[in-house]
């Protein structure tokens, strides 16, 4: 094979064969064309395929370019929080190069702070490395081998050695290697369900109507299976440029959006980040100017970084995530990337495909019509409609269209040897629903075409319109029967009696024509494919044993027939689907069919499933007898929009169809779909969609949350989605956003619990300086805090359950509404006034956040200042005003209170040697001012107390170590009252809810264990700068606070919920969460 030639990558090609002549697809291509006998056709000889395979390459599709893991990891590790600890260890490291005699704690303090730095990274480049591109999918999908004519000769070669002009032979079971213009077929059906969205096989012929190429009957696309028939065609397009090679691109050019949470995590971490190192900066020169002395103010900046800095917070959040996305393994929701488990839960607008996500993409008999009545499959008397009977396969009409379903069909099975649940049917879809009908309601059914073989087989065409079969099946009046099905308008005309009420065979009339039209409108306006079904009993005097029939000659009877009835067959919902819509539609998510399928075909599904519930404004026009242009359009809630429309919609139109209840967007290409996922974030929806065929990757890759199935879903799919369905059952997405929703709020509580314990661990450290008195608590004591007690107890939150039903009734977290859409689009605005350079791609500046310069122009900007710096969030997000106020102002400072009483307490009670030295805090900032090394430190002279005791500079640092060590048993303390404070938020937390987590107690056992050994343990607890020494007594303050704490946090509760009560979302009205034959066919 020849070398590769460089190839451009193109991200859209032009597709207009289907309306070439031959003539000019022979100019085009330079191939000979043997229209009448293609496998005699001249094609391309070996040099001019060599050549055209040299210049343009091989037919297979670009692989993505791809960073290497070491820079992955260092993009990681220079993440800003990641970045913030390194500094801290670094400067630690620097700390102890001063004094290595003296300072081994802050060696130690180093090596944590890089630890801690690197596993963050790991975490984040382990979760990174397995999402693997949607690209290598594609890659797969090229089939090995192909059969070619070159030369006159019809040879077999590899599928990537084809090139344009080549001539290709495929056939029934056989995946098109390449876009081929056909120009042979004989009953030639392609599945383009993964293209396209259709469930049933599309019928390829040699010319075309159609101008949208994806829906012309004359082409055939890369990957696509040949379902029936065979028949050959002219390559014209190859690799990337075919259609599956542009939707190949375009997935691989989408960028995702940040998701919700991440970008609130990242707030969160320069939010803090900009506090300690404002913070650290300033107290490190304060502490310059009052000591002189580097080594202080390297502690003092050290300390105030470590406790401003939760060092736990990303391995918390990234464990949480994981034990809820093990829990959503469990109920077959697979989630590939972690941050998709919080972002269900904050999906505000659900685009869904419909054939193989809503539907079963299976072809299934519905509703039968015979003897004048319409018999329903699956139904019973108490859910049908007026006119509608429960299918009996007694009635001798309902017989007949089984017989005929089982032997006038060329679909069979792949095997014979298992029971008949277990077989496979290889065939057409529409002839695989009506055979599976015959083998669940016929009785041997496998002796059937034993006992009356077929002796003539007409298959369908596109002329006819119909499939016929003559069986040796004997009657009164002779030995053969003839069976017929197809369109139903044209087996009509064929018949001239008709099976009556009771099963008698009468004259066909008017009034029975009558009763044919209004059944078939009725089963097409569902959206059904209705088929026709005819027999004739041959006469024997005519027709005697021994007579042959011909197929070319047409000695059949083509006029005279019997019509027996109609069948209708759908692409029925998947079990549990009009459920799980009704509980989106509760939770206030907006739910979006995006579908290939045809409008009327859509509209009839979404009927059935919750999706639509009240009528478009071409339905009430309609009901109330005026034109549509007559109906306001505000007076209807829903909508249905033709794919051809979305290319022309005005930036209006958008926001009048996204304001729609009810939305249904049919005939969607590729394109389509990523333009209405890029339209809904443009107005600040969080997009979540659902699909399974290649159609859906771009749109499922560029969606905040793309949602694959996994049986029906393709290996492209699985892979741009960010979370897969393993049992393809969209009910389990209910159970993703109620565990999204839930890991949200435990999310919200964890972090709110562990933000608290900053002030009492930042205060004591400001203090050190300000005031300045002995530090209350060491660096490694801070670490131990942030490590130890507080990694367990905010670990425990992952175990919550839900508090109430009320979650899965609350509006989204971010809900979507004409304010929230004006405040966004004005903070667009006022962010594209500092963007240097526009893209060019419409939309995309809305996407991109503005660069380091960019920003920094912004912050100078009065308009910043006065409008946007304070501007509240439009909905709940992960670290609100709230929680900074309960964390930083309220509960914070009680902790902060409680503790340094403890501390104050410590030192006036501290005794040795028999003596009490009552040390008052003017004692300590008395001692911490007499020399430049501090209370305790080494160096520092005895110090005189107001008492006139003399406290030597060991029982100094004694006090301070034991005083240290109550400041941390104390904070331990008072987050445990935090911790069962922070259980709840939408009930009272002085509620036994608070109570019920055994991981709860876990947790606390764990962190006990933790203190003890900080400070009860020789040798670890020197290392900690504790005390053994340390009075339990004294924790009793502690304890007291704590429950302090836990006694205001209901006060507080009951407050908000008097002055501002939870809203919930109010209830769609019309829904049908009942079991219905449509949730459960």
């Amino acid at each position: 094979m020849s070398e590769k030639a460089p190839k451009k990558k193109q991200t859209s090609v032009a597709i207009d064969e289907h309306k070439l002549s031959f003539e000019e697809l022979t100019q085009k291509y330079d191939t000979l064309i043997d229209t009448e006998n293609p496998a005699k056709s001249g094609g391309l000889n070996t040099e001019d395929a060599a050549r055209r395979l040299a210049t343009d390459g091989p037919n297979v599709m670009a692989p993505p370019k791809r960073k290497s893991p070491i820079m992955r990891f260092v993009e990681c590790i220079l993440a800003l929080f990641n970045l913030l600890l390194i500094i801290a260890g670094v400067l630690s490291f620097l700390l102890y190069a001063l004094n290595t005699s003296v300072n081994q704690v802050s060696l130690y303090t180093g090596i944590i702070f890089i630890l801690v730095a690197f596993m963050n990274a790991g975490i984040e480049f382990v979760q990174i490395s397995k999402a693997e591109s949607a690209m290598m999918a594609f890659l797969n999908m090229i089939p090995a081998k192909a059969t070619a004519v070159r030369g006159g000769q019809l040879i077999n070669l590899p599928a990537q050695d084809l090139v344009k002009g080549d001539i290709v032979y495929v056939r029934m079971g056989d995946k098109l290697p390449a876009d081929i213009r056909i120009i042979k077929a004989s009953d030639m059906k392609v599945d383009n369900s993964s293209l396209t969205g259709e469930a049933e096989p599309q019928l390829r012929l040699v010319n075309s109507t159609h101008d949208n190429p994806l829906e012309a009957e004359n082409l055939a696309f890369n990957s696509t299976l040949v379902v029936s028939g065979e028949g050959f065609g002219v390559v014209v397009r190859c690799g990337d440029d075919t259609v599956i090679g542009q939707i190949a691109n375009m997935t691989n050019s989408e960028k995702k959006r940040t998701s919700p949470m991440t970008a609130e995590i990242d707030f969160l971490v320069k939010f803090i980040s900009s506090l300690a190192i404002g913070s650290g900066v300033i107290f490190f020169i304060i502490a310059m100017v009052i000591y002189k002395d580097l080594k202080t103010a390297f502690q003092v900046g050290i300390g105030v970084l470590t406790a401003w800095v939760p060092e736990g917070l990303y391995g918390t959040v990234t464990m949480l995530l994981t034990f809820a996305a093990q829990r959503m393994a469990t109920q077959q929701v697979l989630v590939k990337q972690l941050t998709g488990v919080e972002t269900l839960g904050a999906v505000t607008l659900l685009a869904t495909d419909k054939t193989g996500t809503l539907t079963r993409n299976q072809m299934t008999v519905s509703i039968v019509w015979t003897h004048l009545t319409k018999w329903v499959i699956g139904g019973n008397a108490s859910s049908l409609a007026a006119g509608e009977s429960p299918f009996d396969s007694s009635v001798k009409g309902t017989q007949e269209i089984m017989n005929i379903s089982a032997l006038c069909t060329r679909a069979r099975f792949n095997k014979t040897d298992v029971p008949m649940d277990q077989r496979e049917i290889i065939g057409d879809a529409t002839e695989t629903g009506l055979l599976r009908l015959a083998t669940q309601k016929l009785r041997e059914f496998d002796s059937l075409s034993d006992r009356f073989p077929k002796v003539l087989d007409v298959p369908f065409n596109s002329d006819n319109k119909w499939a016929m079969t003559i069986h040796k099946m004997a009657h009164a009046d002779g030995h053969f029967t003839q069976y017929m099905k197809g369109a139903p308008e044209r087996v009509l005309k064929l018949c001239t009696s008709i099976v009556g009420p009771t099963g008698e065979t009468i004259p066909l009339s008017e009034e029975h024509r009558k009763a044919f039209d209004e059944a078939y409108e009725y089963m097409a306006s569902k959206g059904h494919r209705v088929l026709a079904f005819a027999k004739f009993e041959m006469d024997g005097t005519t027709y005697p044993e021994s007579y042959v029939f011909n197929k070319e000659e047409k000695n059949f009877p083509m006029s005279g027939l019997t019509f027996v009835g109609l069948a209708s067959l759908e692409d029925p919902p998947k079990h549990g689907v009009r459920e799980a819509i009704g509980h989106c539609r509760r939770a206030g998510i907006k739910v979006v069919m995006v579908t290939g399928d045809h409008p009327l075909t859509a509209e009839a599904i979404a009927r059935k499933i919750n999706l639509v519930l009240t009528d478009t404004r071409e339905g009430m026009a309609k009901k109330r007898g005026v034109p549509t242009e007559e109906v306001p359009e505000e007076d209807a809630r829903a909508i249905v929009i033709h794919g051809e429309r979305v290319d022309k919609l005005t930036d209006a139109e958008w926001d009048m169809i996204f304001s729609k209840e009810e939305i249904v967007f049919a005939r969607t290409s590729p394109k389509n779909k990523l333009q209405i996922v890029k339209k809904a974030q443009s107005l600040g929806h969080i997009v979540g969609v659902t699909g399974d065929g290649v159609n859906d990757s771009p749109a499922l890759k560029k969606a905040d949350l793309g949602i694959s199935m996994n049986i029906s879903g393709s290996d492209v799919s699985k892979e741009a989605a960010a979370m897969i369905l393993l049992d393809d059952n969209f009910a389990s997405i209910i159970n993703g956003i109620r565990e999204g929703r839930l890991i949200f709020a435990n999310l919200k509580k964890s972090i709110k619990y562990v933000l608290t314990h900053t002030m009492p661990e930042v205060i004591p450290q400001l203090l050190f300086v300000a005031v300045p008195l002995p530090v209350g608590i060491g660096a490694l004591q801070i670490l131990a805090i942030d490590l130890g007690f507080e990694l367990f107890a905010a670990l425990s939150f992952a175990f919550e359950l839900p508090e109430s039903e009320g979650l899965m009734k609350l509006q989204p977290r971010r809900p979507v509404d004409s304010d929230t859409i004006e405040h966004l689009r004005a903070r667009r605005a006022f962010d594209r006034k500092f963007m240097s350079v526009a893209t060019n791609e419409d939309g995309a500046d809305d996407e991109r956040e503005l660069t380091n310069a960019e920003r920094f122009r912004q912050l100078l900007s009065p308009e910043y200042w006065t409008r946007w710096a304070f501007a509240g969030n439009d909905g709940d997000v992960l670290v609100d005003l709230n929680t900074i106020v309960w964390a930083y102002l309220e509960v914070g400072i009680l902790e902060y209170i409680g503790a340094q009483i403890v501390y104050f307490v410590v030192f006036y009670f501290y005794a040795a040697d028999g003596v009490n030295y009552y040390i008052t805090p003017t004692d300590l900032y008395n001692g911490q001012n007499a020399s430049t090394a501090g209370w305790g430190a080494n160096g520092a002279p005895p110090f005189t107390l107001h008492n006139g005791l003399v406290i030597s500079v060991d029982d100094q640092a004694e006090s301070l170590a034991r005083a240290q060590s109550s400041v941390y048993f104390a904070i331990f303390m008072g987050q445990i009252g935090n911790l069962f404070a922070c259980k709840t938020s939408m009930t009272s937390p002085l509620r036994a809810f608070s109570f019920k987590n055994m991981a709860t107690y876990k947790a606390l056992f764990g962190g006990l264990c933790v203190t003890i050994l900080i400070i009860w343990v020789p040798g670890i607890s020197s290392a900690f700068g504790s005390s053994i020494r340390t009075n339990p007594l004294y924790l009793l303050i502690g304890l007291a606070n704590g429950v302090l704490i836990y006694l205001y946090s209901g006060l507080r509760f009951w407050l908000r919920q008097r002055f501002v009560p939870i809203k919930y979302n109010p209830e769609p009205l019309g829904l049908q969460m009942h079991a219905t034959r449509y949730s459960n066919i």
